[in-house]
């Protein structure tokens, strides 16, 4: 795992605990209080999913300029 996707990691967990964090420490009845936590569920799920897609996606881009320095290597001898 490279920095980039370390850093992105620690950023989703980090926002996942402190919006649990301020859910649970809310003042609210309890239907308030699940609306609260299932919205932040929603909201980290997609947010997640956008964070693997845009790591999918560079790991792509690296996998195609690894794949043409090889073949530039294989052709050129």
């Amino acid at each position: 795992m490279d920095n980039t996707s370390k850093v992105l990691f620690a950023a989703l967990v980090g926002a996942a605990a402190g919006a649990v964090a301020g859910i649970m420490l809310a003042p609210e009845s309890g239907t308030e209080t699940r609306k609260k936590v299932k919205k932040s569920a929603k909201k980290f799920k997609k947010d997640a999913t956008k964070s693997m897609e845009d790591l999918a996606e560079k790991g792509n881009e690296v996998m195609d300029g690894i794949k043409k320095k090889t073949d530039s290597i294989i052709n050129a001898q």
